[in-house]
């Protein structure tokens, strides 16, 4: 299985609350909303968004990943409100080892509504049904509990901290790390 084979055509995914679809340039005033807040971008790699004109740059780079087919990022959108309010995505995925790995951001009033843990859970299937994964990982922040806890509820198992692994923001960043295997996913079921 190769990368173009799944994200030639990033398909649209639908959970209880959501719709995990592609990233459009309708979207760009509710990124901004979120990436330029500082509560939001303080455990990410990237910057807080400073202008509109940041965030429809960032737009066009994941239109860009799209149309080359590449991994790029659903974005969450709640069913009810028909508002974007994150993204989730595989940040990596190596084809030849079977293994991917996850990240999200969501905008901080949805922060505790296990809102993202439903977008995880519903990757990691996608992940384990439709991309031959063995191994579904992600990282965050040793500072970001919620991440972690995150990670948890999606039935993600905590394997360790990895020291200063990541260099973000002028400093070197402890990560903790987090797993599942396909046999694990397939026993939740």
């Amino acid at each position: 299985m190769e990368v173009e084979d799944i994200f030639s055509d990033l398909p649209t995914l639908e959970t209880k609350r959501l719709f995990l679809r592609k990233v459009s340039l309708d979207d760009v005033h509710d990124i901004y909303a979120y990436g330029s807040n500082e509560e939001v971008s303080k455990f990410v790699t990237w910057e807080t968004h400073k202008s509109l004109d940041e965030t429809q740059a960032f737009v066009q780079y994941i239109l860009s990943l799209y149309k080359n087919n590449n991994i790029a990022p659903w974005a969450i959108e709640l069913k009810d409100t028909q508002k974007m309010i994150g993204t989730i995505d595989f940040v990596s995925w190596d084809t030849s080892q079977y293994i991917a790995e996850i990240g999200y951001v969501i905008s901080q009033d949805y922060w505790g509504k296990g809102i993202v843990t439903e977008a995880a859970k519903e990757v990691i299937a996608f992940g384990f049904n439709h991309m031959e994964l063995e191994r579904i990982q992600a990282k965050c922040l040793v500072e970001n509990i919620g991440s972690a806890r995150v990670m948890e509820k999606a039935g993600m198992t905590f394997e360790g901290e990895l020291r200063k692994a990541v260099f973000s923001k002028g400093k070197h960043w402890d990560v903790k790390i987090y797993s599942i295997l396909r046999e694990e996913f397939a026993a939740q079921k």
